[in-house]
């Protein structure tokens, strides 16, 4: 295969060969619309996939030692946005996995929750940065700087298309496709799926559960351009509105047009909508069941329990941990995806159609 130089793609952008080297270097003096159109540009073109694709200082090999001796840290990169922080009932359990293990491993954590692209390079640089934990959403930008110094890397719950590292993942088509089974298997012949399948790589894998389960038991899909695969601002309830019009509208058609089972795309979703079915005079499970995934504990607390999908979060943070050391061990590995297993939990928001699912069929 011949390769992609910098000149390529410089001529594909019409810039000069020098901006193109400043761009993926992560030297200054490029803009940042320019840094990314170089950088999209090198994507199509398949710089990053050569084995050479990035300039990285080169890092001591470590041989037979995974750590080195004396205490050692791990940079763990949790932006703050889409409520991905400590406090959140599920960011918060990954980040406690990874710092038990962390502390079992003993190993240090340094915690960066809004990081900046241009001061990066002096947060990851000091002696004693073992390598990186990303915990979710994570701009390309700022991986790529990590990916820069040749510091290992392990993503949980997020991969990059252009940043070759290893990840960890609950095994979201598996969840979903169990629980659209089960439903299934109570009867439900109407089944919708609430979500964004723009917010997350996660949200996606749900939705390709979801969907399998559906076709494979011969049932309706429903259409990709469906407003409600891509709700607004899943993260804070604020797609309530939306939500409501759309049940109203179904409510009212003639013949009635609900589903009898709607399948949410995490549990905060799911809480909400059982509020707004509430508002609406839509009973819980009696006219719909409500399905989420995650198990929160606020989904356990909720009246009605909330059917969902365990993910083990804190085996999320550990599995981390324990990937970022197989990679220091052997850093010549192939990158690996990781899949943790997941659980139905059967509780109160879920049951068979009921006589006034049936009387809209």
């Amino acid at each position: 295969m011949k390769k992609v130089t910098m000149q390529q793609i410089a001529d594909h952008l019409g810039v000069s060969k020098f901006v193109v080297s400043k761009a993926l270097s992560g030297k200054g003096g490029v803009n940042e619309m320019t840094k990314e159109r170089v950088i999209q540009a090198a994507s199509q073109l398949g710089y990053f996939n050569q084995k050479n694709g990035y300039v990285k200082n080169v890092r001591p090999a470590m041989g037979t030692a995974v750590i080195p001796p004396g205490k050692q840290s791990v940079l763990v990169l949790m932006p703050n946005i889409r409520s991905q922080n400590k406090e959140s009932l599920y960011w918060g359990k990954v980040l406690e996995g990874i710092s038990d293990e962390l502390e079992e491993q003993n190993l240090g954590m340094i915690i960066v929750s809004e990081p900046r692209t241009e001061v990066m390079m002096n947060i990851i640089n000091p002696e004693g940065i073992l390598g990186m934990i990303g915990v979710g959403q994570i701009a390309t930008s700022l991986l790529l700087e990590v990916h820069r110094t040749g510091l290992p890397m392990v993503l949980v719950d997020h991969e990059d298309n252009l940043i070759p590292a290893d990840s960890i993942f609950a095994n979201n088509v598996d969840g979903t496709y169990r629980m659209a089974n089960h439903l299934i298997g109570l009867g439900h012949r109407q089944l919708h799926f609430l979500g964004n399948l723009n917010f997350s790589r996660s949200f996606r894998d749900r939705w390709i559960g979801f969907r399998s389960a559906l076709e494979e038991n011969g049932l309706d899909v429903q259409m990709h351009n469906d407003p409600m695969l891509f709700l607004d601002s899943v993260e804070t309830g604020g797609f309530g509105p939306g939500l409501k019009e759309w049940l109203q509208a179904r409510k009212q058609s003639k013949p009635a047009a609900l589903p009898t089972a709607l399948v949410c795309a995490n549990d905060s979703i799911a809480l909400h909508t059982i509020g707004i079915l509430r508002e609406l005079d839509i009973r819980v499970p009696e006219d719909i069941t409500v399905t989420g995934f995650d198990n929160i504990d606020d989904a356990a607390r909720f009246e009605p329990a909330i059917t969902t999908v365990s993910v083990p979060k804190e085996q999320l943070g550990r599995r981390a941990v324990t990937k970022l050391l197989d990679r220091l061990a052997d850093s010549n590995r192939a990158v690996e995806k990781w899949l943790i297993s997941v659980e139905l939990l059967y509780r109160q928001s879920a049951s068979k159609p009921g006589a006034a699912a049936h009387a809209s069929i």
